[in-house]
This record gives structure tokens, C-alpha cells and sequence, in this order.
């Protein structure tokens, strides 16, 4: 799933703080922990010299062998005895609290005033691990939440401001068409990297803009040097078939060369119309009812529909209306319509299908055989035994669909060809 930059960074910061915090939690606890104990074992030994100190100078504490108030008890030695300071955790009944508390317990040998040793345990209570792990978890859960507020509202209010340049440079980019001789607005940001972003895309937009023209004065300068000698060629030859001193063998050439030459004028023509759509040189744009427009053409390809004895058969469901330019709206209805009736056997008939959002024409085929969805769209493709097609017909219908960002596709229903026109939605 594609999402905006600025979301993009936020969402790998709070990914990013998740995983800190987590190992700083980790880190942190340990070393509380730490400290804690730190703290409570130098109490425990302080302690420790106090208790002995104040053994020594009342014997009958000799006599505390269970923990009580002052929270240490005192026994003979056995063999085992050792002067060293021994701490380790344990957990103790409290009566009060009716459950085992954590304590921290120092464990040390000594002697009396008669030379005879004791132990001293001594025990202080301590932090309860899971409590404090709860507790920590609940702050670092509450930084976490704060902190990726605030990393939201700084994106909202400072990455915004930053990156609004940039923005500026994609949304001009977005709306820019060559030919529309628009220029790139200049943008004001201290940072350098959009400064050169900027400059670089204008002295682009510049040089697409001058290719431009040359390509469409290079285009229309070559179609019209070209069509000009095809025309004259084409009247001379009209001129040349009229001569009665021709053979019948002569006239049939003349008119071999002459359907040549007019092909080629075709293929000129059409070339020249691609590439202006392409180009999107037809810039007026209207309202087209395309049951107004297929009948009218329909009306005018009539005497060939009767030539070939074609039933033609118009279902409206409803009126199928795009905003395009006229001109582009016949052409890519009469190249359907003409193709259907080309390549209809006679007496074949001709379905035309009109609604809301859809356009379809579907023909009997004259050999039973799906063409290729993938190639019949493409420029030169043509039949395999059509030399007089130019294959720029249906080339010419998906670029003026794509200009209009309509939808243009093939099917094989039943025995018969259908192209359909869909809007998108």
C-alpha cells in the first residue's frame, strides 16, 4: 500500500521509538534494580555494625532469635561459621498483608565477648519486581502515546511547512501538459536539495516544451510535404486514366498504383492524427451524446451498410455521454462502425448496444476465430489477408479512449466480435 512521505517517515519513527523505548525499558529496569539493591545492602551493612556494636554492650540481645520488630534475629554458629557478608533475597509471611513479601537479607558471623560465634541474619524489605514492572510499563506506555502525539502534531505543523515546497513541485507536475506553455512557479525554501529539485525540473520542463514545438511543427511541415506531392501524383493519374489510347491491361495497372497512392495518403492522415492526439492537440472539449453520434454516422455509412445487405440492430437503454472534443468522438465511433461493416460478410449483422456507461458494437464474424486482445489494438496490426487496411483504425480508438481516460476492450461472444467503450466510473 502506497502512502504519502510524510506518513511514511511517521510511520517509521513510531516504529523506531517502540523499539528504543523497549530496549531502554529493558536497560532501565535492570538498572534500578540495581540501584535499589545498592541502596538497601550498604543500610543492611550499616546496620550490621550498629546491631553487633550494640550486642556486645547488651549480651541479652544474644537472646533475639526470631525476627521481630527490629527486624534481625541472632543464633550460635555451627561449623559453617564465616564473618563475610552474605546477601540474598527471600520471601516472608506477613500476617497483615496475608501473602509473601520480598525482603533482602544480609547474613554475617561474629563473635560475643566470650569468644563464642554467632550468626546475624538482618533483613530490610525490598521493591516488588512485578509491581515495579507494572509500573513501569504503565509510565513508558504513556511516554510512548505521548511522545508519538507530539511526533504527529510536529509533522502536521513543522514537516508540513517544510515539505510544502516540494509538494508545490509534484502538484505542478501533475497538472503540467506539454504544449500548455506553462512555466514551473518559483518556490521559496532554505533547503538546498529543493532549490536544486526545482531548477533542475524547470530547465526539464523548458526543453520538453521547446521539443515540443519542434516535433509538431517538424510533423505538420512533413505530413504537408507529403500529402501535397501524393495529391498531385493522384490527379495526374486521374488525368493519365481518361487517355483513350490506353490498354485495358494499362488502365488496370494505373488503377493498382492509384489504390496505392491513396492508401498512403490514408496512412498520412492517420499518422498525423495520432500523433496530435498524442500530443493533445485537440484541446476544445463538449458534452457528446454518443446515441446522436451513432446515428448520424450510421446514417452516413448507409449506402455501404445496403451495399453489403447488413442488418444493423441500435439498442438504447440509454444515452452514453462523454465530455471530449467532437471531432475525436466521430472518428473513434465511425472507426468502430466502420470496422464492424468492413469486416461483416454479407448479409451479417451488426449489433450496436447504447447505455449509461457503456458503448458496444458487435459484428458476425466472417471466419469463426477469436483475434488477439493483446496485438489488435496495436499500430500496422492488421488481418492476415487485408492488404488494404492501414492497422492504424483501432490504434487510433484506444489512443482517443486513453486521452479521455475511457476504456476500450475486445471480446469474442457467441460466434461474433465485440468492441465496448466504457467510461470510468
Amino acid at each position: 500500500m502506497k502512502i504519502s512521505l510524510k506518513n511514511y517517515t511517521l510511520r517509521y519513527l513510531t516504529l523506531a521509538f517502540l523499539v528504543i523505548l523497549a530496549v531502554w525499558a529493558v536497560v532501565f529496569y535492570a538498572y534500578i534494580l540495581d540501584e535499589v539493591y545498592d541502596n538497601i545492602d550498604d543500610g543492611l551493612k550499616d546496620k550490621k555494625t550498629l546491631i553487633i556494636q550494640n550486642i556486645l554492650r547488651h549480651p541479652e540481645l544474644l537472646q533475639v532469635n526470631e525476627f521481630g520488630i527490629e527486624d534481625f534475629r541472632v543464633y550460635p554458629s555451627q561449623e559453617d561459621f564465616s564473618d563475610r557478608n552474605i546477601l540474598s533475597n527471600a520471601f516472608f509471611y506477613m500476617p497483615f498483608d496475608d501473602e509473601d513479601e520480598p525482603y533482602r537479607v544480609l547474613k554475617t558471623g561474629f563473635y560475643d565477648r566470650d569468644m563464642n560465634p554467632y550468626t546475624l541474619e538482618i533483613r530490610t524489605s525490598t521493591v516488588e519486581k512485578d509491581d515495579l514492572l507494572f509500573n513501569l510499563a504503565v509510565a513508558l506506555g504513556v511516554l510512548y502515546v505521548v511522545l508519538v502525539f507530539s511526533m504527529y502534531l510536529i509533522n502536521l505543523l513543522v514537516i508540513n511547512k517544510i515539505w510544502k515546497p516540494f509538494k508545490g513541485i509534484v502538484s505542478a507536475i501533475r497538472q503540467y501538459e506539454v504544449g500548455s506553455k506553462t512555466t514551473l512557479q518559483p518556490i521559496t525554501t532554505e533547503v538546498i536539495e529543493f532549490n536544486i529539485l526545482h531548477d533542475n525540473i524547470q530547465q526539464m520542463w523548458q526543453r520538453n516544451e521547446v521539443m515540443f514545438e519542434e516535433q509538431k511543427v517538424f510533423i505538420e511541415n512533413a505530413s504537408h510535404e507529403l500529402q501535397t506531392p501524393l495529391a498531385i501524383t493522384l490527379n495526374k493519374l486521374e488525368l493519365l486514366s481518361n487517355d483513350s489510347s490506353l490498354t485495358e491491361k494499362q488502365l488496370v495497372q494505373l488503377s493498382e498504383v492509384k489504390q496505392s497512392l491513396m492508401r498512403m495518403s490514408h496512412l498520412n492522415k492517420s499518422l498525423l492524427m495520432l500523433t496530435r492526439i498524442e500530443n493533445q492537440q485537440y484541446k476544445q472539449a463538449e458534452y457528446i451524446s454518443f446515441q446522436t453520434l451513432t446515428t448520424d454516422i450510421i446514417e452516413d455509412l448507409s449506402d455501404l451498410i445496403a451495399f453489403k445487405s447488413l442488418e444493423v440492430n441500435i439498442e438504447e437503454i440509454s444515452d452514453f455521454q462523454v465530455e471530449m472534443n467532437p471531432d475525436l468522438a466521430r472518428v473513434l465511433v465511425s472507426n468502430l462502425l466502420r470496422n464492424a461493416i468492413k469486416y461483416t460478410e454479407k448479409g451479417g449483422n451488426i449489433q450496436i448496444l447504447i447505455e449509461e456507461n457503456r458503448f458496444q458494437v458487435k459484428n458476425t464474424a466472417k471466419d469463426i476465430m477469436r483475434l488477439d486482445p493483446s496485438k489488435i489494438f496495436q499500430r500496422f496490426h492488421k488481418g492476415e489477408q487485408d492488404a488494404t487496411s492501414t492497422g492504424l483504425g483501432l490504434a487510433i480508438v484506444k489512443s482517443i479512449a486513453e486521452r479521455y481516460h475511457l476504456k476500450v476492450y475486445y471480446t469474442f461472444e457467441e460466434g461474433k466480435h465485440c468492441f465496448q467503450v466504457t467510461g470510468v466510473r
